[in-house]
């Protein structure tokens, strides 16, 4: 008679503890990986009002609004759209434009010609629109005609830097990063679709992603 052998207690109480360690490492990287990408996205977000006081107290004009833009750097681009905007220390359309002629579009050709931020300054290049660390679209525009959020208490400021695909997981601790933990006030705001109101910070779904915009 064949005797069966099989695993003891002591043995399958180690298995046990071993795949324990393995799925707690595993969800702390994971934990760090989301905090890196937070803290990426934030630092994106920061860096927009160094680009435009940057290149303001260089040049004494908006970068993206900047008519004489070929004079101070070379090779670059005057915006010709929207109609007769230029010089009015605003950046004319959607922070999201894909226009080439847009101050909103140019704003990164000028900032990166001029020194301050990395990247492709050929409109044409695949890469020239910058990408947060989620791949969604980056970019800035002027508060005044700004309808992205809709609220009862609109943000305040001169501008307003957005970027989307943001989990929900992330805009929390963006959020927490930047303002005052609430994305439903303050100057950092969450919307789940372009044009609703932003969502307060206990609506926010962890797996959702969501647009986020920080005005200043």
């Amino acid at each position: 008679m064949n005797k069966q052998t099989g695993f003891t207690l002591i043995e399958l109480a180690i298995v046990l503890v071993i795949i324990g360690l393995l799925l707690g490492g595993v969800l702390r990287g994971q934990e760090l990986i989301n905090s890196a990408k937070a803290k990426n996205i934030t630092a994106d977000l920061k860096n927009v009002q160094i680009f435009i006081y940057g290149y303001q107290d260089k040049f004494r004009a908006i970068p993206g609004d900047d008519a004489n833009v070929a004079v101070h750097i070379n090779g670059g681009t005057a915006a010709g759209s929207p109609a007769a905007t230029l010089n009015n220390a605003q950046i004319n359309g959607a922070w999201n434009s894909t226009t080439p002629t847009d101050e909103s579009f140019l704003f990164w050709q000028h900032v990166r010609l001029a020194g301050f931020a990395t990247g492709p300054t050929a409109v044409n290049d695949p890469a020239y629109l910058p990408r947060n660390a989620e791949s969604g679209r980056f970019g800035v525009q002027s508060l005044p005609g700004f309808a992205t959020i809709v609220d009862a208490a609109p943000m305040t400021g001169s501008y307003v830097t957005c970027t989307e695909n943001i989990a929900g997981r992330l805009v929390k601790q963006i959020d927490a990063n930047l303002d005052d933990g609430n994305t439903a006030t303050g100057s950092l705001r969450a919307v789940a679709v372009a044009g609703q109101p932003s969502v307060a910070t206990g609506q926010i779904v962890d797996g959702t992603p969501y647009i986020v915009c920080l005005a200043f």
